[in-house]
């Protein structure tokens, strides 16, 4: 059997006033051609590792494409997305007759012209391919899910967890799926069920970590071959943005669509239990501060979570630092600041250095304004890291820790959400001793940091990406759906939903 590998990622914050263009995907750590699979795990080649890996070892032959993943940002620039694009249809021609083509998409990825990047690369891929090739697509939970996604793919698998550190369990059922299907051993058909919610679902708590594990125990019983749920990605303006639920079954349809209706009305009936809440700024600093008083230990850790690189924002929103400073609070950590010009006057001034130094605010209105700080420069990397997804490293750039007034601050030349405690420890930074770490994250963060932090709570700042789902201007989705309406399911709501 021979089998095509690619990635091709993003998710596109329709909203974000950065513009994603060939620097986006090319000059991080995840840009390869012909040999993704072949380096060590960074995220984004996660997957084409799985695959490559179970390929050879059943035997098979692997042809492999680009792999890369770009920092969710704004609209990818149209012929960005065609050239990259066009760079992996090239690749599959040159491949040759294939049995089972693999890709690893994002599943938000918009680009100018395309609202649905992910089913416009299936549906060109099939006409490469023809009928009879099956073809599996692995897909972030963040994802839109659409018709023509579906009915140019074979399998649809997302990932179950959020924070996503079940990337290469996914891969593993989309190579054996899709590898069963070439086989003949299944026909799989897929169905969608339209949740008709849009939001963001925490898997680590309950209820929807009994869900998932619900949702694990559906497959490969009664003739189900897959289960997912994709959460959809709030921040996309597309028609298709929301929640929708995904069956994949042997051949029975009705079945599938069944299973699906099943499952959405499930994720419906959650909608209060699974709702988010998320403290002001002080409410957030005071909850630290009293378990601080009390002498409890570790730290309170507070998710950033309206300026989240990984949804698309600056990450230099400075709301909660200047909240930090002007109330006086010590033994605090922040981070990490996408601000490379303040990195290179920290490198320029070296360590131990103290000087006036204006940190983040510079992106724009959803930056917050600067704020201007006498601090001392602790440490400077050139190419700091940190514990990335899946398994993966995570790159920052040159990178600085300083302090200012009881306050450690992580400032870094990439913008990268924060993903792990040695985000802070790997400069030096101790968290044992502090009352509060302040991540600049939407959930990625918990999986890390949950061992080490007395409790986590989740703070709606300003930012380029705020938690407040009923009031997203779409214009595009013309649905009704929770929290907009009460009741989308009730048939005079049938109202365009566009404001």
């Amino acid at each position: 059997m021979r089998i095509f590998i690619a990635g091709l990622a993003t998710e596109t914050n329709t909203f974000s006033p950065i513009p994603t263009g060939w620097a986006g995907f090319k000059e991080g750590r995840i840009w390869f051609r012909n040999d993704g699979s072949r380096n060590p795990p960074v995220a984004g080649n996660v997957p084409l590792i799985t695959w490559r890996r179970m390929a050879e070892a059943d035997g098979h032959a692997v042809a492999e494409s680009i792999c890369t993943f770009a920092q969710p940002a704004g609209t990818t620039l149209r012929h960005v997305y065609e050239g990259l694009r066009d760079m992996l249809l090239e690749d599959l021609r040159q491949a040759g007759p294939v049995d089972v083509v693999l890709l690893f998409m994002h599943g938000a990825m918009v680009a100018h012209g395309y609202d649905d990047c992910e089913g416009d690369t299936l549906a060109r891929v099939r006409e490469v391919v023809g009928p009879a090739v099956r073809i599996g697509i692995e897909l972030d939970l963040h994802c839109h899910l659409t018709e023509l996604m579906r009915t140019s793919a074979d399998a649809i698998i997302t990932y179950k967890e959020y924070p996503h550190v079940d990337m290469a369990e996914r891969a593993e059922e989309l190579y054996l799926l899709c590898t069963r299907a070439a086989r003949g051993e299944v026909s799989p058909v897929t169905a969608y069920h339209d949740c008709r919610m849009v939001s963001m679902w925490r898997t680590p708590t309950e209820p929807m970590k009994s869900f998932v594990a619900r949702m694990q125990a559906l497959e490969g019983r009664d003739g189900i071959l897959s289960v997912s749920f994709g959460h959809g990605f709030p921040w996309g303006d597309v028609e298709e943005v929301g929640a929708k639920t995904v069956v994949i079954a042997d051949g029975d349809m009705g079945k599938a669509q069944a299973l699906a209706k099943t499952l959405a009305e499930e994720v419906w009936a959650m909608r209060e239990a699974t709702s988010t809440r998320h403290d002001t700024i002080d409410e957030g600093i005071d909850h630290a501060l009293s378990g601080a008083l009390a002498g409890t230990g570790r730290p309170v850790v507070l998710a950033d979570v309206a300026d989240n690189a990984g949804g698309g924002a600056p990450s230099d929103n400075t709301a909660i630092l200047r909240r930090l400073v002007d109330r006086g609070v010590k033994g605090a950590v922040i981070g990490c600041f996408w601000d490379p010009q303040a990195v290179a006057f920290c490198a320029e001034a070296g360590e131990d250095a103290s000087f006036l130094l204006r940190i983040g605010g510079k992106c724009g209105p959803s930056s917050g304004d600067p704020v201007d700080l006498m601090v001392t420069v602790r440490k400077v990397d050139p190419d700091f890291t940190q514990t990335g997804l899946s398994g993966g490293r995570s790159g920052f750039g040159p990178s600085a820790w300083v302090s200012a007034d009881g306050i450690d601050i992580v400032l870094t030349s990439k913008r990268q959400q924060t993903f792990a405690p040695d985000a802070f420890t790997g400069l030096g930074i101790t968290l044992d001793d502090k009352a509060l770490v302040v991540v600049k994250s939407t959930q990625h963060f918990h999986a890390a940091f949950a061992p080490v932090a007395r409790e986590i709570r989740y703070v709606a700042a300003p930012g380029a990406i705020p938690p407040d789902y009923a009031n997203i201007p779409f214009t595009k989705r013309t649905r009704p759906f929770w929290p907009r309406v009460a009741d989308p399911f009730v048939p005079t709501n049938t109202h365009p939903e566009a404001p």
